[in-house]
């Protein structure tokens, strides 16, 4: 069923004047449209490889992430940082290892079955990071990702770019290069 319009003639009672009214009123109609589409447009999604760290659950940019590797055979380098496990031999290449316990001040863990290296590729370096367990890939819509209040981080945590919400839960976004290149200029004891 149509909805039924009453137009009242404008006192002039001219074709022109009658068009405008309606014209007007259709551009307003045609404009609220595609303000709301331009908004559900501009709402861009997030892909994210999720992994844990403890109880906390921690999200990567997926176009950043190579591949998943099970956390074996890790090399100790003598002098290295103390976040810095060590270096894997990945198909013929020599990767370090950041620890995100370390690098994040967690309390250290035993090794688990769980444990995965997720080698990423950041500014032309690969790196491997050691998390206690991979958990899916995700998407999030920018509406779901909050800016963490100043007040809740110091200035070496300004690696976490937000948090999402999805289904009650918190997913703490790392900005990876704060997280992981600049790691080597900070004095983390």
């Amino acid at each position: 069923m149509s909805e039924h319009n009453e137009i009242t003639l404008p006192p002039s009672g001219l074709a022109e004047d009658i068009l405008t009214r309606f014209m007007g009123k259709a551009q307003q109609e045609l404009d609220t449209t595609a303000t709301a589409v331009a908004a559900r447009q501009e709402e861009k999604l997030h892909h994210l490889v999720t992994f844990s760290l403890g109880r906390e659950e921690y999200g990567v940019d997926i176009a950043s992430v190579q591949e998943i590797i099970r956390a074996t055979d890790i090399t100790p380098v003598p002098g290295a940082p103390v976040h810095v496990r060590g270096v894997i031999n990945l198909r013929g290449k020599i990767i370090p290892v950041v620890d995100l316990r370390s690098r994040f001040r967690l309390p250290a863990v035993q090794a688990t079955d769980a444990q995965r290296i997720i080698v990423i590729e950041l500014k032309g370096k690969r790196l491997g990071m050691l998390v206690d367990g991979v958990s899916q890939v995700i998407k999030l819509s920018s509406a779901t990702i909050e800016e963490i209040p100043e007040e809740a981080i110091t200035l070496d945590q300004n690696y976490i770019e937000g948090v999402g919400k999805l289904e009650g839960r918190l997913i703490i976004i790392l900005d990876l290069n704060s997280a992981l290149l600049l790691m080597g200029k900070m004095n983390i004891q």
